[in-house]
């Protein structure tokens, strides 16, 4: 049996039923972390944007080990994909979320993602939250109350749906990760005015990001989006790396729990699926509407061009298995192709 080890906050995080994949993840970011606070640095908490309704916001950040001066670049400036993996990520360690004036404590997980939920008494809309990782400065994140009011959300896939990667799919995640910024990636057209209409028509309606990427390019992804003019919202992203009991995280699995969950935290919504038809997201949304079909008002899927379709492995054909319903499933090669249809539809 492994003996438990303490990390620096004081958690065990060689655990004997952890998988070595994780086990020896976890030395590698201590051995890391160690080398880090010698030169100086000390831990920042990364704010993404958060969500919730007026009495619970769910809190998303990572913590980091950076120099003070850096953590306005880390948001803000350009830089290469490779430079958001070289960062040291803090495990278990203490971050103070300040809502207007009171104060919660949470703890970030062994990969140094903080996702916790704390109660708030907010009103709809945009607000801004204060965060502070043990021993670190304090950052701001913004956060999207949604209206108890609103009747519509928007879920969006990002890859090939909001910007062309035209990739072949096994070198997809690795490239968009490590080697492009923000700046070198194309918005799919008209995608950015569709979500625009979208907000516009249905006020307080959240708009969500739905990704298997990692937590460490979201804010390359949200440069991405505020440049191109998409509507503000949180991006719901994977740690890197092993989990506890397997190599690699499940892209499937997160987007489903992720569906699960919104669908859970906001009963009074029915949500609109954006993905495309390179394989997973037309399997994935055809799954989750037959397990709840009251809760999808339409599905929207872009359809890629010959070249992509290729590059993606092929086109999923689930649809055509699926029996005729109330719930409309539209197509268009960009974001005006299928505003067109979801204003026939009375969405827009």
């Amino acid at each position: 049996m492994t003996k438990s080890r303490q990390g620096p906050e004081g958690v065990a995080d060689d655990e004997p039923d952890r998988h070595f994949p994780a086990r020896l993840e976890d030395r590698y970011h201590r051995f890391r972390e160690k080398r880090a606070r010698k030169r100086g640095l000390t831990p920042i908490a990364m704010p993404f944007t958060a969500y919730g309704s007026t009495e619970w916001i769910r809190v998303l950040s990572r913590v980091l080990l950076a120099k003070p001066a850096e953590t306005d670049e880390l948001r803000t400036k350009k830089i290469r994909g490779w430079r958001s993996f070289a960062s040291v990520p803090v495990g278990h360690v203490e971050v103070k979320v300040t809502v207007n004036g009171k104060v919660h404590t949470v703890l970030a997980d062994r990969g140094g993602v903080v996702d916790e939920v704390v109660p708030v008494s907010l009103e709809p809309g945009w607000h801004s939250i204060k965060l502070s990782a043990k021993g670190g400065g304090e950052t701001s994140a913004p956060v999207f109350i949604v209206d108890p009011k609103a009747k519509i959300g928007l879920i969006s896939d990002i890859d090939d749906t909001v910007m062309v990667t035209a990739l072949p799919r096994p070198l997809l995640a690795a490239w968009n990760s490590f080697v492009l910024d923000e700046h070198a990636r194309a918005p799919v057209a008209g995608m950015a005015v569709l979500f625009e209409k979208l907000v516009r028509d249905h006020p307080g309606a959240p708009v969500v990001y739905l990704s298997t990427g990692a937590w460490n390019v979201a804010p390359t992804l949200t440069r991405f989006l505020s440049r191109h003019l998409y509507p503000p919202g949180p991006l719901l992203l994977t740690d890197w790396g092993p989990t506890h009991d397997r190599w690699f995280r499940s892209g499937k699995d997160h987007k489903e729990q992720s569906l699960l969950r919104l669908t859970e935290e906001f009963p009074h919504l029915k949500w609109i699926l954006v993905g495309d038809d390179g394989q997973q997201d037309e399997d994935l949304y055809a799954h989750f509407l037959e397990a709840h079909p009251d809760r999808i008002a339409a599905i929207a899927i872009r359809q890629l061009s010959g070249g992509e379709a290729m590059l993606a492995g092929g086109r999923s054909k689930s649809i055509r298995r699926l029996p005729a319903g109330p719930v409309h499933w539209v197509y268009g090669q960009d974001g005006a192709a299928i505003a067109e249809q979801l204003e026939t539809l009375g969405l827009l």
